[in-house]
């Protein structure tokens, strides 16, 4: 028993080693860091229990990478973690349905070999999101099997944490609630712990909620704008076509768990996590949500998925079909280590143009189709940016009194993280509104302009300097940022604090509660 345990516990621990392994041989030194990840970097300097992007555990993370050294490492370590933490709740969860080995390493090679990559490539909170989903319905398993407890307090934790983590935690929440509601286990809601723990759940979150109370909701600004930017162009059948290719080789393990728990007597404890999957699904499909939201509701199905699979192939006489099983997710993983990461240069990417358009890489969040996937083109021309307004930086004696203005949190971001003079660059966009230190008084303006009405930007600026020229731009022609402008503008003649404070009281998201 002692060896058999062992057994498992070395198998594990590879999977995390290889997790970590393959994860950092992902990104070809092309690129960079990408626009999210600066963003979330520089919330580690105005920590708060909000955000206007996201809730507060983002910075908190951010803060410890800072103490770091704020390395490349450090960036992808975290969630590089939490998706190897993933895939041991899953495995886990084979333990708590009693499956065997072959269900154990199944389960961990559909994990792992699978969206999971491409998500923990990023610094961002989806990583950490996907693990506090698995974790949730994990201690709600536990809690059916046993009606013990302690798993609603630990069910009540995690989602708290998820919730300060990202907000679509809730859209689990829901599926969760209303799938207790309709079947069986609705007798949950005449347990007093589940109170005591929603209220510990209320506890832990109510400083965000405050938060947003007391500076008027910026949540819904950002879903708002969301929607109007991003969510127009989602079509359905992308996303129910993007939930196929999430998962290549194992998808239909999934399917196979669900139907194990809709009809196998001895998951009936755990029935109501069935309909929990179909009715979160159906709540993303009506709402026309981003198709990685819903990466959170599959890595727990594997569980059920992998056990299930494991009893049809139990005879000896099927060990070619064991070995079909654990080598197909592997397989078809190759096309998606080849294509779905920033592991080939632009140039390879371009010349591949085909490949990547059948697989839909090449299409961004405006509906159309670019040269390379959008999240490439979002980790080039950063440094080149950076480098070019330290130039232009050089040129100011007053450098006090000089602002750096952007046209979005991606420039800002990267001007702050790889500027050589500590410069703090800001953004009437996203968290940025919020971080503008007016205390100096600015004489001298950088600005950092996008490509479009460049024109039309320069000559009504230039109107309130003495002086005014175009410095610089991006030129990298594949990077998202290609043809954004530098422009230099000294000596102001009007009063350029009082413009800006009179700009930022009409911007949306700008936390009036604070001033």
């Amino acid at each position: 028993m002692q060896h058999n345990r062992n057994v498992r516990n070395g198998l594990l621990i590879g999977f995390i080693l290889v997790k970590f392994f393959i994860q950092y041989q992902l990104f070809s030194g092309a690129y960079e860091l990408h626009r999210d990840e600066f963003l979330h970097l520089d919330q580690a300097n105005h920590l708060a229990w909000g955000y206007l992007s996201v809730p507060p555990v983002t910075s908190w993370l951010s803060y410890i990478i800072q103490l770091l050294g704020n390395g490349f490492f450090w960036i992808k370590f975290f969630p590089t973690l939490f998706g190897a933490l993933t895939m041991v709740v899953v495995w886990k969860t084979v333990e708590q349905l009693n499956g065997g080995l072959f269900a154990l390493v199944l389960s961990a090679v559909c994990v792992t070999f699978s969206v999971l990559f491409r998500l923990n490539a990023l610094y961002q909170p989806n990583s950490l999101d996907v693990l506090c989903w698995t974790a949730s319905y994990y201690f709600l398993l536990k809690y059916l099997a046993s009606e013990r407890p302690k798993w609603l307090y630990f069910f009540a934790l995690t989602f708290a944490f998820g919730f300060l983590n990202k907000y679509n935690i809730i859209f689990m929440l829901a599926g969760v609630f209303l799938s207790l509601l309709l079947t069986k286990d609705r007798k949950i809601f005449l347990n007093g712990h589940l109170y005591a723990a929603a209220l510990l759940g209320l506890l832990i979150i109510s400083p965000n909620l405050y938060w947003q109370h007391t500076h008027g909701y910026p949540v819904f600004i950002h879903l708002r704008e969301l929607a109007d930017t991003q969510l127009v162009n989602v079509r359905i059948s992308d996303f129910i076509g993007a939930q196929l290719l999430f998962f290549p080789g194992s998808i239909l393990l999934v399917f196979l768990g669900l139907y194990a728990l809709a009809t196998d007597k001895k998951y009936l404890p755990y029935r109501s996590l069935c309909w929990s999957f179909l009715i979160t699904i159906g709540i993303f499909l009506l709402l026309k949500a981003k198709d990685y939201y819903a990466i959170g509701i599959y890595p727990i199905y594997f569980a059920f998925g992998a056990v299930a699979i494991s009893h049809l192939v139990a005879a000896p006489s099927k060990r070619m079909i064991k070995a079909g099983v654990l080598l197909l997710p592997l397989l078809l993983f190759l096309p998606m280590y080849l294509y779905a990461f920033p592991n080939k240069s632009p140039q390879y990417v371009v010349k591949k143009h085909h490949i990547y358009h059948m697989l839909g890489l090449l299409r961004w969040e405006d509906g159309e189709e670019h040269p390379i996937p959008q999240d490439f083109a979002d980790m080039l021309g950063w440094r080149e940016l950076a480098r070019k307004v330290d130039s232009v930086y050089d040129e100011f004696p007053d450098k006090k009194h000089t602002l750096v203005l952007c046209d979005n949190y991606g420039q800002a971001g990267a001007i702050n993280y790889y500027s050589q003079h500590g410069i703090q660059a800001v953004s009437f966009n996203a968290d940025y509104v919020n971080w503008f230190d007016l205390a100096p008084a600015y004489h001298h303006l950088i600005r950092v302009k996008n490509n479009a009405d460049q024109g039309k930007e320069y000559a009504l600026t230039s109107a309130f300097f003495k002086e005014s020229t175009k410095a610089d731009s991006i030129g990298n022609r594949y990077a998202r940022e290609y043809g954004t402008t530098i422009y230099s503008f000294r000596d102001a003649t009007i009063d350029i604090n009082a413009r800006l404070l009179s700009e930022l009281l009409a911007t949306p998201g700008y936390l009036k509660k604070q001033r």
